[in-house]
């Protein structure tokens, strides 16, 4: 019989001390000021009987004691007085209805089958929850649990039976068991939410018990997927689903994901699937790595490597556990990588290397950096690679000089090649950059001497004026590039005696293309050697700088002299021990030169005692005044060439037989010199017959109707063994004259100012110079000074200069 609703009340406080969970009702009490509680009325004004009034203070009974409380006849009924409460206890006990226990759980059973078939239920959630709560008060949540068990372990077995039958496919059969527990789920959620209190209370307090939740899992678990029927079907079928997607199939990923959480919340996904899916994926892969390794080339193979791996990690995206990750990856990449290394390295290398693939190498290098022993067979690999091309570049050209020409530019351009390969593929990994190394190093003394020679002629071909291939930084960069072949040979003498020859003749004629190039090539030789290694090179440009002091003496000298007139003389003395042997040349000069000459020698010699001077004309240049129909200009042509010219002060036309024999020049050096003043760019001689090469016969005319658009022109010389020419053009030799010019203005301004800021110095030189200027090319030459040691940076604040003394 149902409970009367003061009853009720009273028997829920008496549990109230049973349940920590239940809410804590307040006392009432009054401020001064404060409004009288509307349910508690003066005794003067309320006629209600103590069995009247209990009802309505049944919200203030205390958790403790179970008693009521009421107001008593207020001490003073006057507006504003305190008011106090009288506390008394209850009359009567309060009693449980009979068949409380069965008449609730009656109803709760109702409501628990309602949700397992899917029914409405007959009464409201919060009746249903409110039943649960009084059970659990009334010490009943033992017996509630059990049942509560009971009749979910009924329904769950009541489910099994669909599951055994032959009728359905491995997929219908997915779907059915997805299905069933997708709906367990749903129904335990729902029991869960009305037994909340049960679950919050006493099965927190009993840690052997298992949760709501968890003992639905465990009823479908036990009942359902455990069955050996139920359970191999289902793992099968999973296998089967995502063998399709692996061959290509579109497959329900959401079934399958639901699936394998299902196993991974009944926690028998490791035990139950993970160890069959792993022993199905080392069966695949295997078959499928052997097959294709014979049937595609390697870059095909690493992008169908790359995919399986992109494929899987899909999977383990979209419905794989994250534990099986690691066991996963490491099986694809054992099968189709690391049982393939050699054979793929074997196959494959040479020709993503030759054909310079960078993506594909860079492939190969993510996929090699994933296996065991991985980069130690593809960095010796990529090491034999270099050693078996560069002996190619090397080795195989010793018996062709055309090839042996373009043997450093071939290896700057293979060096390159591999470092950008190392860099863009190979993350800059310090054992293929090593490997590179040794390499170089191996197959660049297959060749004794010729390389060392060969890198020797390169820099000279670019540090020659007339070079136009490359700016000063990018001419800075390719000595360093140099060097770095530099390092590889074994032969420094021989690269030091070619070197020297070639810098003794760029600083003799003038055909440095830049001093600032020079000096950074011969500071990167004494850095890598030593001084021992450049002093003969540095004495030579100690010579240079000595016969300019040396030329500005004789000029003070010659004018207290009687000179010939219309000759500027400039004498270069040269250290025999630190300059090449040059072949002494007896020519004919005109008799206003050798009376120079002696007056030179003269002076020399009444400075320095005891010294002896040869003359060395086949290095000697001249500037040379003519008139071409009027029109002045100057000619800067070698000794040579002006000994040639000269003749035709006396005459207009000359043959070949008669020019060499009022030169006396050597039969080649003649040839060469005539070839260079009729065949050239610049044709101040007009040859006939006309053709390229110089015949006994052939006979040379001044040109008198010879027009440039320059004032000064330079004519080059024929080179002697080919016809290879590096003429200086109006660019190049502006762009050097502004280039004195800047350095001249910045040392005069820091000389005068001793410190200064960048932004005031550029701001000074623009103001001095009279040409154009950019910013950038200004700072190249002030840090070109710096190089050199005219100035330098201040050490706390970099934008300030300081003038060295």
């Amino acid at each position: 019989m149902p409970l009367s609703s003061a009853s009720k009340r009273a028997l829920t406080d008496q549990n109230k001390g049973e349940d920590a969970s239940n809410h804590k009702r307040r006392r009432v009490s009054h401020e001064n000021n404060s409004p009288p509680n509307k349910k508690l009325e003066d005794s003067s004004q309320s006629t209600m009987t103590d069995s009247q009034r209990r009802p309505n203070f049944s919200a203030l009974t205390s958790p403790s004691n179970g008693i009521a409380r009421h107001a008593s006849p207020l001490a003073n009924n006057k507006p504003g007085a305190a008011k106090k409460l009288v506390i008394k206890n209850f009359k009567e006990k309060p009693k449980m209805p009979e068949n409380f226990q069965q008449e609730t759980w009656k109803k709760l059973g109702e409501a628990v089958d309602a949700i397992h078939k899917s029914c409405s239920i007959r009464y409201s959630l919060e009746e249903l929850y409110q039943a649960v709560e009084n059970m659990c008060s009334y010490k009943m949540s033992a017996s509630l649990y059990d049942q509560l068990k009971h009749i979910c372990e009924d329904h769950v077995k009541a489910n099994l039976n669909q599951f055994l039958g032959d009728t359905l496919d491995y997929e219908q059969f997915l779907k059915l068991i997805d299905n069933c527990w997708q709906n367990h789920c749903r129904q335990m959620i729902m029991i869960r939410s009305i037994f909340l209190f049960l679950d919050r209370t006493y099965v927190l307090q009993n840690s052997a018990i298992l949760s709501i939740w968890d003992m639905g899992l465990d009823l479908f678990r036990a009942n359902i997927i455990s069955h050996k029927t139920v359970e191999a079907r289902t793992v099968d079928g999973l296998l089967k689903l995502i063998e399709r997607e692996r061959n290509g199939e579109a497959v329900n990923r959401q079934l399958l994901k639901s699936l394998l959480r299902m196993l991974s919340d009944l926690q028998i996904y490791h035990d139950s699937f993970e160890k069959k899916f792993l022993d199905a994926t080392e069966q695949l892969y295997a078959a499928e790595g052997q097959q294709l390794m014979q049937e595609r080339d390697v870059p095909e193979y690493l992008a169908h490597v790359d995919k399986r791996l992109n494929e899987e990690n899909e999977r383990l995206l979209h419905y794989l556990d994250q534990s099986t990750k690691k066991a996963l990856v490491m099986c694809v990449e054992r099968q189709l990588l690391e049982q393939h290394l050699h054979q793929i390295l074997q196959k494959g290398l040479d020709q993503l290397l030759d054909a310079n693939r960078i993506p594909d190498m860079t492939l190969l290098f993510q996929l090699f950096n994933r296996v065991r022993d991985g980069l130690r067979q593809l960095f010796l690999s990529f090491g034999l690679y270099i050693k078996n091309t560069g002996r190619v570049i090397v080795v195989n050209q010793e018996n062709d000089s055309d090839k042996d020409k373009d043997m450093v530019q071939s290896l700057l351009d293979f060096k390159d090649k591999i470092d950008n390969i190392i860099s863009t593929c190979f993350g800059r990994n310090d054992k293929f950059i090593n490997a590179m190394k040794d390499s170089f190093e191996n197959f660049i003394n297959q060749r004794q001497n010729k390389p060392a020679e060969l890198i020797a002629k390169y820099v000279d071909s670019k540090l020659r004026a007339g070079n136009k291939e490359a700016t000063e930084e990018e001419l800075e960069r390719l000595l360093d590039k140099i060097m770095v072949l530099f390092r590889f040979i074994h032969g420094k003498d021989v690269f030091e005696a070619f070197y020297k020859k070639d810098l003794a003749k760029r600083l003799l004629v003038g055909k440095s293309a830049s001093v600032d190039a020079e000096k950074s090539m011969l500071s990167k030789l004494k850095q890598e050697c030593g001084a021992a290694f450049t002093g003969k090179l540095e004495g030579m440009f100690k010579d240079m700088e000595l016969s300019k002091e040396l030329t500005l003496a004789f000029k003070q000298y010659m004018q207290n002299q009687d000179a010939p007139g219309g000759i500027d003389l400039t004498v270069n003395i040269l250290t025999m021990g630190h300059w090449p042997t040059y072949q002494p040349m007896e020519v004919h000069l005109p008799s206003e030169m050798i009376q120079f000459q002696e007056v030179f020698k003269t002076f020399y010699l009444g400075k320095h005692s005891g010294r002896k001077l040869q003359w060395q004309p086949t290095l000697g240049h001249c500037v040379l005044k003519a008139t071409f129909a009027g029109v002045k200009k100057e000619l800067q042509v070698s000794l040579f060439q002006s000994l040639c010219l000269l003749l035709f002060n006396e005459g207009d036309d000359y043959t070949y037989s008669e020019i060499k024999t009022a030169t006396a020049i050597t039969d080649s050096e003649l040839r060469r010199t005539l070839q260079s003043l009729a065949c050239g760019k610049a044709r101040v001689l007009i040859k006939a017959p006309k053709g390229k090469e110089v015949e006994d016969d052939d006979r040379f005319t001044f040109c008198n109707d010879f027009k440039h658009k320059l004032y000064r022109i330079k004519i080059n010389q024929i080179q002697m063994k080919e016809t290879q020419e590096e003429n200086t053009s109006t660019t190049e030799r502006v762009f050097q004259d502004r280039q004195y010019q800047v350095d001249a203005a910045i040392v005069r301004i820091m000389k005068t100012r001793k410190t200064l800021s960048h932004n005031l110095l550029i701001a000074e030189l623009y103001n001095q110079l009279k040409f154009p200027v950019k910013s950038p090319d200004l700072k190249k030459r002030i840090e070109s000074l710096i190089d050199r040691d005219y100035m330098e940076r201040d050490k706390d604040n970099p934008t300030n200069y300081h003038y060295m003394a």
